[in-house]
């Protein structure tokens, strides 16, 4: 059986392999995951939009803002140190902190920011919507973005939106600033460094990538340049362990610091132990079934409608997401501005096959189910398969990696998919803006959210999303939200299954160790630990 030495800075430790080979503990200046992140494909910012690289990436980059995670609705500056907005409603300028400087040791001025925003929007891969919907766009980039001094940029968006989605947009990953030099530096081609920025690192955050192995170690180490409290830990881990039975073995010997994605059966079995102990955070992300609308059958409303009639809410939420998720209907998670709290469906097997009748399948039909191959997505994909089994529906289930199953859903080439998705920013239009808009449903879009992935054509509801997203009245806009919720469960070509529970099991001596409502908040600064081996 084998190991392997990973050598931290100043201290060594010897860690299993998924063999689980008894091994000295971490020590002091070392924390050890243990985490499925199979679905990492980049990490380079203009580019990154999984979940797992959002978390790196929240540790290594750094943005103008970020939320108060005692408090989402209240912004706190982090490069910045002022912004305000013009009377107009689409002026803002920030002004940064000083003695700023990335882990190169490269200074972080302004040059850097606009360089940032422009350069995302310039690679224009798919997290560029985000900036995309302020109005930063190829052609207005000269006129949106202007550096104004040193530690001066100003911001003119194309409309007068609500402040809270501009700011909000601002704390998105794909807002990261990153070191200009450095990325020009690696320039092929006029890529502006990205082959090179999708597996190195030109951020400034408290840490900095070491060392990425796809599907098998990710390292992170301190970033001894970074301008806030320097963080107590030396080196970070992320030892890719797809097994939750494993990753609960691992953590009960000591191997490794904490297990990150246990099923409600490996947190029952470690209920007790003194050693341990459990974190939780309600989470802004959802498990969802997308149903594509390039096929003709789940095109039909009543289809679509039957589908969600199937789950059974209770049974879900008392087994496969027990601690780590609850039922839920909306496409916003409870705790971001506007989200609903109806949930009409249960499970009705008789009403789902009155509606297969009206749509003229009243025998069932077959269809595949795309799903990661993790769980608890493939505990729900497999309960979903019986609960349609029951209304006649066949449905053959196609495992495979993050990074498998998401290059066919986002090439549309599924019936069904089974994944999850977090916000990008704690504002509504995040979700918004990706389950129920779809403004031109074409092959080659200038952007593809999820209604487009699913091939769901709604040029109405799209700009019912817009007029929300350009209220400025908190109230109006929290009923126009309500309204496109409503609207959703009704017509979507979606079965919203659950809001997630971000759960971490770690050991006692891990302080300071806090996960925050979205992936890229699960901040590692202040994170510690007692004992263990010699720092």
């Amino acid at each position: 059986m084998k190991r392997r030495a990973l050598l931290g800075a100043g201290s060594a430790a010897v860690l299993a392999a998924p063999a689980l080979v008894r091994a000295a503990p971490p020590p002091r200046d070392l924390l050890v995951q243990a985490m499925a992140f199979d679905d990492v494909l980049s990490l380079d910012p203009a580019e990154s939009f999984e979940v797992a690289s959002s978390e790196v990436l929240g540790n290594t980059c750094e943005r103008l803002l970020r939320f108060d995670l005692d408090d989402p609705s209240r912004l706190v500056g982090v490069l910045a140190r002022d912004w305000r907005l013009g009377a107009d409603g689409r002026s803002y300028r920030f002004e940064l902190a000083e003695g700023l400087r990335f882990a190169s040791g490269n200074a972080l001025t302004a040059e850097d920011v606009v360089f940032s925003l422009a350069r995302a929007v310039r690679l224009d891969k798919a997290p560029a919507f985000i900036l995309n919907q302020l109005g930063l766009s190829k052609d207005r980039l000269g006129s949106a973005l202007a550096q104004d001094g040193p530690l001066a940029l100003s911001l003119q968006t194309s409309e007068a939106f609500a402040p809270s989605f501009v700011l909000n947009c601002l704390t998105a990953i794909v807002a990261s600033v990153l070191d200009k030099r450095l990325l020009l530096a690696h320039e092929v081609d006029g890529d502006l460094g990205h082959a090179w920025a999708r597996r190195s690192h030109a951020g400034s955050g408290p840490f900095a990538l070491r060392d990425w192995r796809a599907n098998e170690i990710l390292t992170l180490d301190r970033n001894e340049h970074f301008h806030g409290p320097r963080p107590a830990l030396a080196r970070v881990i992320y030892w890719h362990v797809k097994e939750a039975t494993s990753q609960r073995l691992m953590l009960v010997k000591g191997d490794v610091d904490v297990a990150r994605n246990l099923t409600p059966q490996d947190l029952d079995a470690l209920a007790g132990a003194p050693e341990l102990r459990i974190t939780a955070t309600p989470k802004g992300g959802l498990y969802y079934i997308g149903l594509n609308q390039k096929n003709p059958v789940l095109a039909k409303p009543e289809v679509r409608e039957a589908l969600k009639w199937l789950v059974d809410y209770d049974a879900l939420g008392a087994t496969l997401i027990r601690h780590i998720g609850r039922p839920w209907q909306n496409f916003l998670p409870q705790g971001i501005f506007g989200a609903s709290l109806a949930a009409p469906f249960h499970q009705d097997i008789a009403r789902a096959r009155a509606l297969l009748g009206k749509a003229g399948v009243p025998d069932g039909f077959e269809l595949t189910m795309d799903v990661r191959s993790t769980q608890p997505d493939q505990g729900m994909a497999e309960a979903f398969q019986q609960w349609a089994a029951r209304a006649g529906l066949r449905i053959s289930l196609l495992p495979g990696d993050g990074k498998q199953t998401l290059t066919r859903y986002r090439a549309r080439k599924h019936d069904l998919y089974l994944g999850d998705w977090s916000v990008d920013y704690w504002d509504p239009q995040s979700n918004a803006g990706a389950f129920a808009y779809n403004i031109d449903n074409s092959e080659h879009p200038a952007t593809k959210p999820l209604a487009w992935r699913n091939a769901w054509d709604i040029p109405g509801l799209s700009h019912e999303t817009l007029a929300a997203l350009m209220e400025r009245d908190d109230e109006r806009r929290r009923a126009d939200y309500e309204r496109l919720q409503d609207e959703f469960r009704r017509s979507a070509p979606f079965v919203i299954l659950c809001q997630q529970t971000q759960v971490a099991a770690l050991r006692r001596e891990v302080q300071g160790y806090r996960l925050g409502p979205t992936s890229d908040t699960n901040g590692l600064a202040p994170v510690s630990k007692l004992g263990g081996g010699v720092a």
